[in-house]
């Protein structure tokens, strides 16, 4: 299945307890670039956010967004420190004996003592933490992959369609070729019966003359093997392919380009001159959509 690098997805899973919320971006690039964009709590879990996103790309330059909300209200709680209450006691008793000082200390006088009584902030459930975070990420590359294989389909239908329309070119290319040879034959003769009037020049070296320049100008070498290199790309289209196929493709172009080149370079013509301008306009074209195939 053909998949554009271009795509979207997002997702939003929550409790009573917490929220988490999932965005994925993407565009073409030449590997697997993920950006990880999420708060420092969950840095944890990375490594396993990583593994899950391979699944589903193999290709593009991935910007993912993770936010987290935590709606609880008692995730601290009050901690009595009792050996530092201890040593406080201690020298409140040494302030007695040494300085002659009434000891008139209490428990609310103590309690506000620093580090007697604090607030530690619960530690999170990592397992139900992750379960959550686990369950958004995969909503949203869900989705993310549905509208690449959408973005992809577009992407086969119009190369398709201009493979086909490159088809039909190739086609005024044989059908003009044996009309060029004829056309050059009969200017041959008429410049010859110009130049010597009556005099007859033997056929054989006007065979031989036309052969020559029939080999000079000849493409059908050219046209063959951009005729495969098309039947190639369309079969490689519509195959039901598990991995990417990006690199494939835009390999297939540029032997596609280089074939027609060389058309261009032998045109003597004009009509094959246009018809090789369109084609390598085509394929341009192509170049730039398979730029977005995973």
């Amino acid at each position: 299945m053909i998949k554009s690098m271009t795509g979207y997805g997002r997702s939003e899973v929550f409790t009573e307890e917490q929220k988490f919320t999932v965005e994925l971006k993407s565009v073409n690039h030449r590997y697997l670039d993920m950006n990880i964009r999420m708060p420092k709590k969950l840095n944890f879990f990375e490594a396993s956010i990583r593994n899950i996103l391979k699944g589903y790309m193999d290709r593009g330059k991935i910007d993912i967004y993770i936010t987290f909300e935590d709606f609880t209200k008692d995730n601290v709680s009050l901690k009595y420190n009792k050996q530092i209450a201890g040593e406080y006691l201690s020298y409140f008793k040494r302030m007695e004996e040494e300085f002659g000082l009434e000891n008139d200390i209490r428990v609310s006088a103590l309690s506000r003592c620093p580090e007697v009584l604090i607030l530690e902030e619960q530690q999170p459930d990592e397992k139900q933490i992750w379960s959550l975070l686990e369950q958004t990420i995969m909503e949203a590359c869900k989705q993310f992959a549905r509208t690449r294989q959408i973005e992809g389909e577009h992407l086969k239908k119009d190369i398709l369609q201009k493979l086909e329309q490159m088809k039909e070119w190739l086609l005024i290319v044989e059908e003009r070729m044996p009309e060029m040879v004829l056309a050059y034959r009969t200017k041959l003769e008429n410049k010859v019966q110009e130049l010597l009037g009556d005099t007859k020049i033997e056929e054989g070296r006007l065979a031989t003359e036309v052969v020559l320049y029939s080999d000079k100008i000849s493409t059908d070498e050219e046209v063959v093997r951009l005729r495969s290199h098309i039947e190639q790309m369309s079969k490689t289209l519509l195959a039901d392919l598990s991995e990417g196929v990006g690199r494939k493709l835009d390999f297939i172009a540029q032997e596609m380009n280089r074939e027609a080149n060389t058309i261009l370079a032998k045109a003597n013509d004009l009509t094959i001159s246009n018809v090789a301008i369109d084609l390598k306009t085509n394929i341009e074209k192509i170049r730039e959509q398979i730029q977005n195939i995973e």
